[in-house]
């Protein structure tokens, strides 16, 4: 079985639209693209060395769109990511030029996937992808790095439709900047109790 990590920027608020550029993805009047450059420092450059080790990804439409126009060039930044798979989930998309990208059509794709091999799958970006996966219980494990601003509008991480969940922390880092990055794992089901 095959672990589904999604590995998210988000704002304080949640929001994880367009970390990377200011055109990066400005749809519905997003004008606060780039919002993650003010707070790379060492220590977030040294922590990323070690997510952006190779494994397959499972990628939203929206996103492979972008990262399609951009990665296939800028190699050097992310080593690998020109090799490993590529899977998309998409209705409207069937091929692709960049090396080893798959098509899948639906949820039962992903399920098939995920039972088959072994090697982990990373999900960047995919704010809708990420939402679908969270409703049918299929992530294993989060890393989420929390950055100090909110932005108050945007794509989000959760969007109510999440099952209940629990996680362990198993490591985190606090950066120079104050992101907080933070790995999460599947713990079971949600606990409650009465305080005190």
């Amino acid at each position: 079985m095959r672990k589904i990590t999604v590995l998210s920027m988000i704002t304080l608020d949640g929001v994880m639209q367009a970390p990377g550029g200011p055109e990066e993805d400005p749809s519905a009047s997003f004008e606060y693209g780039g919002w993650v450059a003010p707070y790379y420092d060492q220590d977030a450059d040294k922590a990323m060395e070690k997510l952006l080790k190779p494994a397959d990804l499972l990628l939203g439409r929206k996103t492979f769109d972008i990262w399609e126009g951009y990665w296939p060039q800028h190699a050097n930044g992310w080593p690998g990511i020109n090799e490993v798979t590529k899977y998309v989930l998409s209705t409207t998309r069937k091929t692709s030029d960049w090396n080893n990208s798959v098509f899948l059509h639906s949820l039962s794709d992903i399920e098939k996937l995920k039972s088959s091999g072994d090697a982990d799958i990373h999900v960047w970006g995919s704010s809708v992808l990420i939402q679908l996966l969270l409703k049918h219980d299929l992530v294993e494990e989060l890393w989420l790095m929390i950055y100090p601003l909110t932005l108050g509008k945007g794509k989000k991480l959760f969007n109510g439709s999440a099952i209940p969940a629990a996680f362990t922390l198993t490591e985190s880092i606090v950066t120079s900047s104050g992101v907080i990055m933070a790995n999460y794992k599947r713990a079971g089901e949600v606990k409650t109790g009465t305080m005190g």
